[in-house]
């Protein structure tokens, strides 16, 4: 009976950690990798590691949560389309030591996006709010 409960235990405690995998995300180097990851992450529908590297405020969560529902709204050709396509890196500024810009655009389209990541308590993190 002793052998069986802890069988029991080691295949539950198995179960557990494979039915709810947590993803961890490692934080940005610099700003660059900042807009990188953000950027990769919104392209390929994984908008909670694109949350991980956004300013947390509710106005960067509001617009984030439009992205995702305008990504969510395409057919999935339309969605495979976006993450097949590339990043291509228009250039990236460094306004001062703390704040990047960036401008990008991808491989399926040529609109050029802007986008400010800031350091924040020494970490790097996207803010959709700014512009210019």
């Amino acid at each position: 009976m002793n052998m069986l409960k802890k069988i029991t235990i080691i295949l539950l405690g198995i179960t557990v950690g494979c039915a709810n995998p947590t993803k961890k995300y490692l934080p940005a180097e610099n700003g660059l990798d900042a807009g990188r990851q953000f950027i990769e992450a919104s392209k390929n529908g994984d908008f909670n590691q694109a949350e991980f590297y956004l300013l947390k405020d509710a106005a960067n969560s509001a617009i984030l949560k439009v992205e995702e529902n305008i990504y969510r709204e395409k057919d999935k050709e339309g969605r495979q389309a976006m993450k097949l396509s590339s990043i291509n890196i228009k250039s990236v500024q460094d306004v001062n030591d703390s704040t990047v810009k960036m401008e990008y655009y991808y491989s399926s389209d040529t609109v050029v996006h802007q986008l400010w990541i800031l350091q924040k308590n020494k970490t790097w993190l996207v803010d959709l709010t700014k512009k210019n």
